[in-house]
């Protein structure tokens, strides 16, 4: 039953509520939930529960579905180009390394709380309602923006594929703005018939993920093992024009590929979604662990082996940034320029995959972020027949739609991936808070300042990183930050106890690993342009609006009406419960 809460049956009611705003938010903005309230009353108010059909092999091609679209395709020249040179297929292991750091933390959240609402919940049972919110509004904003580019990139793909220009695809309306002038009803299309599978079914939604999937990896290999066989392996240390560009297998040296792995990251981003799955999973200790995990891996294989066969093909600095691998085979004299229309067909089936899984995705995050009241419980709603959440499916489906329409690919591109990142540091914070920190019985200031300690030496390395001049002062500053870092991590490792450790699943070498993530997404976002901090700031800001003028004041009524939050007796009660020895491991 939707709950209309008393906050808004009027505008007199509303303007008292308005009143009464900093009491409201005082009580409602650090409020952090439990696992047991999660997955027992918050969960509750979808209606039906979502089915458990899911295991392993779903889980990870639904993460191979997710992550292997068309960016590889992309990011591959550009970083080859400008940074790493031929050893960019060591950019990939390396921001591989740090994707698989990230999906530790975000397996044992899913393991402890299978729910469907990912980061959002973790968030929300670590550091409270806000910062849950405003992260969780900034996630769902990437995954809109970045479906509909993602959308409109399959038409240009699958116009490479049949030879047929893109702008034959498109309707161009002069009297729009630019970038906003081209009609895509491909897109449109795309994105609605995916909305209708990801709304009849998660099941049959992981078949049809599957069949993509197959069919895309099977166009990999194809690239793969034509790209090692047409290649030259003196391609790996001579560029076409010496005289111009550095030799070498790594002719910008080793900072030059750590900046590749910055470039190629954005490559993996898709795994978080899984996490998503957790709550429609048949066993979540034992597939989401192989699901997260193995498709982080498998993933990594893949790019690797792509880089790796473009370096052997073209000197780097021969590589075409925008489509690397398509223009390689399009000048290829000896009869391979077919081979250009094929990588366009995969790229496509690619592109479809990553589209289904991000949408099923954002409508489980939405679902999840509707059960907290923070937005109208409508979106809550699971269907008693199909057992998806819907409502939250068709209405995210019709936006994504409506922003692909219109919207320029490069438009849409300056406004991704700041936020995803962004969580998943906050994801890694968030795991060693909850290992060190139970409410109501730890002093949380040691573990609060050790993480503000270790994100202010990462910033201040990454800035150095970024900004500072070659030579050795910025030498003696990186090494003394990361000696401050070192130093910092284990005194906190020796002096601070554990007092939660996982039942069932927990991230290895806490906390070195978690903390490791931390520095490395701090890193990365040192990498983004200007535009994707305007967008953060910008979304942020209207977050923070839409929190402090609705979802505070509908989260307070819920709670008044007994559908969220506990007394605090009742919160350190459970607690100090689900910190019994006896069940721990």
């Amino acid at each position: 039953m939707e709950h209309r809460g008393s906050s808004f049956s009027s505008p007199r009611a509303y303007l008292r509520a308005l009143a009464q705003t900093p009491t409201r938010l005082a009580r409602r903005a650090g409020s952090v939930s439990t696992p047991f309230e999660e997955v027992s009353r918050v969960r509750a108010r979808s209606g039906p529960d979502m089915q458990r059909t899911l295991r392993w092999f779903d889980l990870v091609g639904f993460g191979v579905g997710g992550m292997v679209g068309a960016g590889v395709f992309v990011t591959t020249g550009r970083a080859a180009l400008d940074y790493a040179g031929p050893a960019v297929f060591l950019s990939y292991a390396i921001a591989g390394l740090c994707a698989l750091l990230s999906a530790f933390c975000y397996t044992e959240f899913a393991v402890d709380l299978p729910v469907a609402g990912g980061a959002f919940s973790y968030l929300r049972v670590t550091f409270g309602e806000f910062a849950a919110f405003l992260t969780g509004a900034n996630l769902m904003m990437d995954y809109v923006m970045s479906n509909a580019a993602v959308a409109r990139s399959f038409t240009a793909y699958l116009g490479t594929a049949i030879g047929v220009s893109t702008d034959k695809w498109r309707l161009t309306v002069s009297t729009l703005p630019k970038g906003f002038n081209q009609i895509d009803m491909v897109a449109v299309v795309v994105v609605l018939i995916i909305t209708l599978i990801i709304c009849y079914s998660t099941r049959e939604s992981s078949v049809v993920n599957m069949v993509l999937t197959a069919l895309h990896i099977l166009f990999i290999a194809f690239v793969i093992v034509v790209g090692f066989w047409q290649g030259d392996w003196k391609n790996f240390t001579e560029p076409a024009d010496p005289k111009h560009h550095p030799s070498g297998f790594l002719p910008h040296g080793i900072s030059g590929v750590f900046n590749g792995a910055a470039m190629v990251y954005l490559s993996y981003i898709g795994y978080d979604a899984v996490s998503t799955m957790a709550e429609e999973v048949r066993d979540p200790v034992k597939d989401i662990p192989i699901g997260v995990s193995g498709s982080v891996i498998l993933v990594t294989i893949f790019y690797c082996l792509m880089a790796a066969s473009m370096s052997k093909l073209l000197p780097y600095d021969m590589i075409d940034p925008e489509a690397p691998f398509s223009a390689a085979f399009r000048g290829n004299s000896n009869g391979w320029g077919w081979v250009s229309n094929v990588i366009g067909m995969g790229a496509s089936f690619g592109i479809l995959t990553s589209l289904l899984v991000a949408m099923l995705g954002q409508a489980r995050y939405m679902c999840v972020i509707g059960r907290s009241s923070v937005v109208p419980t409508w979106f809550a709603r699971v269907h008693p027949r199909t057992s998806t959440p819907v409502n939250a499916s068709a209405f995210l489906g019709i936006f994504t739609a409506a922003i692909a329409l219109f919207t320029d690919l490069n438009v849409l591109l300056d406004l991704v991936s700041i936020g995803t990142l962004f969580v998943f540091y906050m994801v890694a914070n968030a795991v060693i808070y909850r290992r060190y920190v139970a409410l109501g019985t730890t002093n949380p200031r040691p573990t609060l300042s050790f993480l503000c300690s270790l994100t202010f030496t990462s910033i201040m390395f990454t800035l150095v990183w970024h900004l500072a001049p070659p030579g050795k002062p910025k030498d003696i500053m990186l090494g003394a930050c990361g000696v401050i870092a070192l130093a910092m991590l284990q005194i906190f490792h020796c002096m601070v106890p554990q007092v939660r450790k996982p039942e069932f699943w927990g991230v290895p070498l806490m906390p070195w690993i978690p903390s490791v993530s931390i520095f490395l997404n701090i890193f990365l976002l040192g990498s983004l342009n200007g535009p994707s901090y305007v967008r953060f700031g910008f979304f942020s800001g209207l977050a923070v609006l839409v929190y402090v003028f609705y979802s505070v004041h509908a989260s307070f009524d819920a709670e008044e009406d007994g559908f969220l939050g506990q007394k605090a007796g009742e919160i350190l009660m459970e607690s100090k419960e689900s910190e019994d020895p006896s069940i721990k491991v």
